[in-house]
Protein backbone atom coordinates (compact mmCIF):
# COMPACT_ATOMS: atom_id res chain seq x y z
CA UNK A 1 0.00 0.00 0.00
CA UNK A 2 0.95 3.33 -0.82
CA UNK A 3 0.07 6.54 1.55
CA UNK A 4 -0.29 9.91 -0.46
CA UNK A 5 -2.48 13.24 0.31
CA UNK A 6 -5.93 13.92 -1.15
CA UNK A 7 -8.94 16.06 -0.89
CA UNK A 8 -11.46 13.59 0.26
CA UNK A 9 -15.14 14.49 0.57
CA UNK A 10 -16.91 12.44 3.40
CA UNK A 11 -20.28 12.17 5.38
CA UNK A 12 -20.41 13.60 8.92
CA UNK A 13 -22.73 14.37 11.71
CA UNK A 14 -22.15 18.14 10.56
CA UNK A 15 -23.30 17.40 6.48
CA UNK A 16 -20.62 16.31 3.51
CA UNK A 17 -17.06 17.66 4.45
CA UNK A 18 -13.85 18.07 2.57
CA UNK A 19 -10.44 17.81 4.07
CA UNK A 20 -6.98 17.16 2.90
CA UNK A 21 -5.76 13.55 4.60
CA UNK A 22 -3.28 11.36 4.12
CA UNK A 23 -4.98 8.85 1.90
CA UNK A 24 -3.98 4.73 1.32
CA UNK A 25 -4.19 3.62 -2.61
CA UNK A 26 -6.56 0.57 -1.77
CA UNK A 27 -8.96 3.51 -1.72
CA UNK A 28 -8.36 3.82 -5.33
CA UNK A 29 -11.10 2.68 -8.31
CA UNK A 30 -10.16 -0.37 -10.12
CA UNK A 31 -9.30 0.58 -13.33
CA UNK A 32 -6.30 -0.35 -15.61
CA UNK A 33 -4.51 2.78 -15.70
CA UNK A 34 -2.58 4.10 -12.41
CA UNK A 35 -0.84 7.58 -12.67
CA UNK A 36 1.41 9.41 -10.29
CA UNK A 37 -0.84 12.84 -10.38
CA UNK A 38 1.51 16.26 -10.75
CA UNK A 39 -0.99 18.84 -11.51
CA UNK A 40 -5.08 18.87 -11.20
CA UNK A 41 -6.94 22.58 -10.95
CA UNK A 42 -10.13 24.42 -10.15
CA UNK A 43 -13.12 24.13 -11.89
CA UNK A 44 -16.14 25.56 -10.72
CA UNK A 45 -17.76 22.04 -10.03
CA UNK A 46 -14.43 21.08 -7.87
CA UNK A 47 -15.16 25.11 -6.09
CA UNK A 48 -18.28 22.91 -5.28
CA UNK A 49 -17.33 19.99 -4.28
CA UNK A 50 -14.65 21.59 -1.76
CA UNK A 51 -16.80 23.19 -0.19
CA UNK A 52 -19.44 20.37 0.01
CA UNK A 53 -22.10 21.67 -1.79
CA UNK A 54 -24.75 19.82 -3.40
CA UNK A 55 -24.67 18.41 -7.00
CA UNK A 56 -21.50 17.25 -7.91
CA UNK A 57 -20.51 14.27 -5.63
CA UNK A 58 -22.27 11.24 -6.18
CA UNK A 59 -21.07 9.01 -3.64
CA UNK A 60 -18.69 9.56 -0.70
CA UNK A 61 -16.21 9.05 0.22
CA UNK A 62 -14.68 10.58 -2.75
CA UNK A 63 -11.63 11.58 -3.66
CA UNK A 64 -12.74 15.44 -5.26
CA UNK A 65 -11.18 16.78 -8.83
CA UNK A 66 -12.29 16.74 -12.38
CA UNK A 67 -8.84 16.72 -13.53
CA UNK A 68 -5.67 15.06 -13.63
CA UNK A 69 -2.39 15.73 -15.69
CA UNK A 70 1.06 13.24 -14.52
CA UNK A 71 3.04 10.10 -15.48
CA UNK A 72 1.84 6.72 -15.95
CA UNK A 73 2.90 4.21 -13.21
CA UNK A 74 1.34 1.48 -14.41
CA UNK A 75 -1.27 -0.01 -17.38
CA UNK A 76 -2.96 -2.69 -19.09
CA UNK A 77 -4.10 -0.83 -21.61
CA UNK A 78 -2.32 -1.69 -24.77
CA UNK A 79 -1.79 2.75 -25.18
CA UNK A 80 0.28 3.21 -22.22
CA UNK A 81 3.74 2.53 -20.88
CA UNK A 82 5.63 3.40 -17.50
CA UNK A 83 6.01 7.27 -17.58
CA UNK A 84 4.03 8.35 -20.07
CA UNK A 85 2.51 11.94 -19.78
CA UNK A 86 -1.14 12.11 -19.85
CA UNK A 87 -4.21 14.29 -18.66
CA UNK A 88 -7.45 13.57 -18.48
CA UNK A 89 -10.76 15.90 -18.01
CA UNK A 90 -13.81 14.62 -16.67
CA UNK A 91 -14.82 11.18 -17.50
CA UNK A 92 -16.39 10.84 -13.71
CA UNK A 93 -13.51 12.50 -11.84
CA UNK A 94 -14.03 14.10 -8.94
CA UNK A 95 -18.38 13.01 -9.23
CA UNK A 96 -18.90 9.46 -9.45
CA UNK A 97 -15.00 8.24 -9.14
CA UNK A 98 -11.95 9.59 -7.23
CA UNK A 99 -10.72 12.29 -8.41
CA UNK A 100 -7.07 14.37 -9.19
CA UNK A 101 -6.75 16.31 -6.24
CA UNK A 102 -4.46 13.44 -4.55
CA UNK A 103 -0.93 12.41 -5.43
CA UNK A 104 -2.60 9.18 -7.01
CA UNK A 105 -4.95 8.45 -9.83
CA UNK A 106 -6.99 5.33 -11.24
CA UNK A 107 -8.67 5.78 -14.14
CA UNK A 108 -9.67 4.32 -17.81
CA UNK A 109 -6.45 4.07 -20.46
CA UNK A 110 -9.08 4.26 -23.15
CA UNK A 111 -10.20 8.11 -21.59
CA UNK A 112 -6.31 9.94 -21.34
CA UNK A 113 -4.78 11.78 -23.41
CA UNK A 114 -1.11 12.13 -23.92
CA UNK A 115 0.39 16.04 -23.33
CA UNK A 116 0.61 17.60 -26.70
CA UNK A 117 3.35 19.74 -27.81
CA UNK A 118 3.57 22.34 -27.18
CA UNK A 119 1.97 22.16 -23.62
CA UNK A 120 3.57 20.98 -20.64
CA UNK A 121 2.27 19.35 -18.07
CA UNK A 122 1.69 21.78 -15.88
CA UNK A 123 0.19 23.86 -18.76
CA UNK A 124 -2.14 21.38 -19.80
CA UNK A 125 -3.30 20.75 -16.22
CA UNK A 126 -4.17 24.68 -16.71
CA UNK A 127 -6.42 24.24 -19.73
CA UNK A 128 -8.14 21.80 -17.92
CA UNK A 129 -11.80 21.30 -18.02
CA UNK A 130 -12.20 24.69 -18.91
CA UNK A 131 -10.44 24.81 -21.65
CA UNK A 132 -10.73 21.50 -22.82
CA UNK A 133 -15.01 22.49 -22.69
CA UNK A 134 -13.84 25.94 -24.55
CA UNK A 135 -12.68 23.77 -27.52
CA UNK A 136 -15.38 21.15 -27.67
CA UNK A 137 -17.88 24.68 -27.93
CA UNK A 138 -15.85 26.08 -31.01
CA UNK A 139 -15.55 22.06 -32.23
CA UNK A 140 -19.69 22.25 -32.19
CA UNK A 141 -19.56 25.31 -34.25
CA UNK A 142 -17.64 24.13 -36.57
CA UNK A 143 -19.64 21.01 -37.38
CA UNK A 144 -23.02 23.10 -37.38
CA UNK A 145 -21.11 25.46 -40.13
CA UNK A 146 -19.41 28.49 -38.30
CA UNK A 147 -16.44 30.21 -39.94
CA UNK A 148 -14.69 33.60 -39.26
CA UNK A 149 -16.91 35.17 -42.27
CA UNK A 150 -19.78 34.57 -40.91
CA UNK A 151 -19.32 36.97 -38.52
CA UNK A 152 -18.76 37.90 -34.67
CA UNK A 153 -18.67 35.08 -32.10
CA UNK A 154 -19.95 36.50 -28.44
CA UNK A 155 -18.43 34.95 -25.92
CA UNK A 156 -20.42 34.95 -22.22
CA UNK A 157 -17.90 34.35 -18.63
CA UNK A 158 -15.39 36.05 -20.66
CA UNK A 159 -13.48 36.11 -17.67
CA UNK A 160 -14.02 32.42 -16.33
CA UNK A 161 -11.44 29.76 -17.37
CA UNK A 162 -13.76 28.57 -19.94
CA UNK A 163 -14.57 32.19 -21.37
CA UNK A 164 -10.81 33.21 -21.15
CA UNK A 165 -9.86 29.97 -23.20
CA UNK A 166 -12.92 30.27 -25.93
CA UNK A 167 -11.50 33.80 -26.49
CA UNK A 168 -8.17 32.96 -26.72
CA UNK A 169 -8.99 29.98 -29.37
CA UNK A 170 -12.03 32.14 -31.30
CA UNK A 171 -9.70 34.67 -31.73
CA UNK A 172 -6.47 32.77 -32.79
CA UNK A 173 -9.10 30.70 -35.58
CA UNK A 174 -9.68 34.21 -37.14
CA UNK A 175 -13.32 34.59 -35.79
CA UNK A 176 -13.97 38.37 -34.62
CA UNK A 177 -15.24 37.86 -30.68
CA UNK A 178 -17.06 40.15 -28.42
CA UNK A 179 -16.17 39.21 -24.89
CA UNK A 180 -18.70 39.72 -22.13
CA UNK A 181 -17.93 39.91 -18.69
CA UNK A 182 -19.39 41.38 -15.53
CA UNK A 183 -16.00 43.42 -14.95
CA UNK A 184 -15.23 45.24 -18.11
CA UNK A 185 -13.14 47.46 -17.13
CA UNK A 186 -11.44 45.40 -14.66
CA UNK A 187 -10.67 43.10 -17.07
CA UNK A 188 -10.61 44.89 -20.76
CA UNK A 189 -6.78 44.55 -20.96
CA UNK A 190 -6.71 40.75 -20.38
CA UNK A 191 -9.23 40.30 -22.60
CA UNK A 192 -7.55 42.52 -25.10
CA UNK A 193 -4.79 40.89 -25.11
CA UNK A 194 -6.51 37.48 -25.30
CA UNK A 195 -7.51 39.09 -28.64
CA UNK A 196 -11.41 40.33 -28.02
CA UNK A 197 -11.73 42.92 -30.49
CA UNK A 198 -15.15 44.23 -28.43
CA UNK A 199 -15.55 44.05 -24.61
CA UNK A 200 -19.15 44.44 -23.11
CA UNK A 201 -20.59 44.90 -20.23
CA UNK A 202 -23.59 42.07 -19.13
CA UNK A 203 -26.12 44.75 -19.25
CA UNK A 204 -25.59 44.91 -23.12
CA UNK A 205 -27.14 40.76 -22.77
CA UNK A 206 -30.12 42.45 -21.06
CA UNK A 207 -33.39 42.40 -23.27
CA UNK A 208 -35.45 43.31 -20.95
CA UNK A 209 -37.47 39.73 -21.33
CA UNK A 210 -37.83 40.69 -25.10
CA UNK A 211 -37.29 37.30 -26.82
CA UNK A 212 -35.84 38.92 -29.46
CA UNK A 213 -33.23 41.62 -30.42
CA UNK A 214 -30.81 42.96 -32.92
CA UNK A 215 -29.09 40.46 -34.91
CA UNK A 216 -25.86 41.18 -33.91
CA UNK A 217 -23.27 38.01 -33.96
CA UNK A 218 -23.14 34.93 -35.91
CA UNK A 219 -22.18 32.53 -32.68
CA UNK A 220 -22.19 32.01 -29.28
CA UNK A 221 -19.95 30.44 -26.87
CA UNK A 222 -22.47 30.92 -22.89
CA UNK A 223 -20.88 29.56 -19.86
CA UNK A 224 -22.55 30.89 -17.50
CA UNK A 225 -26.20 30.08 -18.43
CA UNK A 226 -29.44 31.80 -16.57
CA UNK A 227 -30.46 35.04 -18.33
CA UNK A 228 -27.45 35.76 -19.80
CA UNK A 229 -28.07 32.75 -22.27
CA UNK A 230 -31.38 34.26 -23.25
CA UNK A 231 -30.03 37.61 -23.73
CA UNK A 232 -27.30 35.72 -25.96
CA UNK A 233 -30.15 33.91 -27.67
CA UNK A 234 -32.09 36.65 -28.58
CA UNK A 235 -29.41 38.43 -30.35
CA UNK A 236 -27.75 35.65 -32.48
CA UNK A 237 -28.24 36.65 -36.30
CA UNK A 238 -30.43 33.95 -38.58
CA UNK A 239 -29.71 30.33 -38.42
CA UNK A 240 -26.82 31.24 -35.82
CA UNK A 241 -25.67 28.43 -33.37
CA UNK A 242 -24.97 28.94 -29.52
CA UNK A 243 -23.46 26.36 -27.27
CA UNK A 244 -24.14 26.66 -23.46
CA UNK A 245 -22.07 24.75 -20.91
CA UNK A 246 -22.35 26.37 -17.64
CA UNK A 247 -24.61 27.68 -14.89
CA UNK A 248 -22.62 29.89 -12.69
CA UNK A 249 -25.51 32.46 -13.33
CA UNK A 250 -27.89 29.88 -13.05
CA UNK A 251 -29.06 26.72 -14.17
CA UNK A 252 -32.67 28.23 -15.36
CA UNK A 253 -33.42 29.33 -17.87
CA UNK A 254 -35.76 31.80 -18.78
CA UNK A 255 -35.66 31.35 -22.43
CA UNK A 256 -38.27 32.16 -25.29
CA UNK A 257 -38.63 29.93 -28.33
CA UNK A 258 -39.21 32.89 -30.55
CA UNK A 259 -35.84 32.75 -31.39
CA UNK A 260 -35.54 29.15 -32.64
CA UNK A 261 -38.95 29.52 -34.91
CA UNK A 262 -38.30 32.74 -36.04
CA UNK A 263 -34.58 32.87 -36.41
CA UNK A 264 -33.84 29.14 -37.16
CA UNK A 265 -30.75 29.28 -34.43
CA UNK A 266 -29.85 26.59 -32.48
CA UNK A 267 -28.63 25.85 -29.36
CA UNK A 268 -26.21 23.08 -28.26
CA UNK A 269 -24.88 21.69 -24.72
CA UNK A 270 -21.59 20.68 -24.39
CA UNK A 271 -21.15 17.91 -22.14
CA UNK A 272 -17.27 17.33 -21.14
CA UNK A 273 -17.90 14.19 -19.17
CA UNK A 274 -18.95 11.78 -21.52
CA UNK A 275 -17.01 12.41 -24.07
CA UNK A 276 -16.06 9.66 -26.73
CA UNK A 277 -12.02 9.48 -27.17
CA UNK A 278 -12.34 10.97 -30.75
CA UNK A 279 -13.69 14.09 -29.96
CA UNK A 280 -11.35 14.42 -27.11
CA UNK A 281 -8.53 13.79 -29.16
CA UNK A 282 -9.99 16.39 -31.42
CA UNK A 283 -10.25 18.97 -28.74
CA UNK A 284 -7.02 18.63 -27.68
CA UNK A 285 -5.36 18.72 -30.92
CA UNK A 286 -7.23 21.90 -31.38
CA UNK A 287 -5.84 23.31 -28.39
CA UNK A 288 -2.27 22.52 -29.58
CA UNK A 289 -2.73 24.23 -33.16
CA UNK A 290 -4.55 27.54 -31.65
CA UNK A 291 -3.82 28.36 -28.05
CA UNK A 292 -0.56 30.31 -27.87
CA UNK A 293 1.24 28.86 -24.29
CA UNK A 294 2.20 32.21 -23.67
CA UNK A 295 -1.68 33.66 -23.33
CA UNK A 296 -2.38 30.41 -21.19
CA UNK A 297 0.50 31.45 -18.89
CA UNK A 298 -1.34 35.05 -18.70
CA UNK A 299 -4.50 33.77 -17.32
CA UNK A 300 -3.12 30.81 -15.08
CA UNK A 301 -1.57 30.97 -11.20
CA UNK A 302 -0.51 28.05 -9.65
CA UNK A 303 -1.25 27.04 -5.85
CA UNK A 304 -0.10 23.84 -3.72
CA UNK A 305 -2.62 20.88 -2.90
CA UNK A 306 -3.07 22.45 0.24
CA UNK A 307 -4.23 26.05 -1.22
CA UNK A 308 -7.11 24.27 -3.30
CA UNK A 309 -10.06 25.20 -1.10
CA UNK A 310 -9.02 28.53 -0.59
CA UNK A 311 -9.10 28.94 -4.37
CA UNK A 312 -12.07 27.38 -4.57
CA UNK A 313 -13.56 30.29 -2.10
CA UNK A 314 -12.51 32.47 -4.77
CA UNK A 315 -14.07 30.87 -7.51
CA UNK A 316 -17.30 30.80 -5.10
CA UNK A 317 -17.26 34.30 -4.27
CA UNK A 318 -17.24 35.57 -7.85
CA UNK A 319 -13.62 37.17 -7.80
CA UNK A 320 -11.64 34.18 -9.47
CA UNK A 321 -10.26 34.88 -13.17
CA UNK A 322 -8.35 32.82 -15.73
CA UNK A 323 -7.27 29.59 -14.79
CA UNK A 324 -5.72 28.37 -11.31
CA UNK A 325 -3.00 25.05 -11.25
CA UNK A 326 -2.85 22.96 -8.71
CA UNK A 327 0.48 21.96 -8.02
CA UNK A 328 -0.28 18.25 -6.26
CA UNK A 329 3.68 17.84 -5.76
CA UNK A 330 3.85 20.90 -3.98
CA UNK A 331 1.83 20.53 -0.45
Amino acid sequence: MTAFPGWIARETPDGLRTRLEELDSAILDDRDTTLRVHYSSINYKDALALHGRPGVLRRHPLVTGIDVTGEVLTSRHPRWSRGDLVTLNGAGLGEERHGGLAGLAAVDGADLVPVPEPFTPARAAAIGTAGFTAALSLLALRRHGLTPADGPVLVTGAGGGVGSVAVALLAASGHEVIAATGRPDALRGRLTRLGAAHIVGRAELDTGGKPLAAQRWAGVIDAVGGHLLAGALAGLRHSGTATTCGLAASATFPGNVMPFILRGVSLVGIDSVRTTPARRAAAWQLLARHLDPRLLDSVTRSVPLSAARDAATEVLAGHGTGRTVVDVRAH
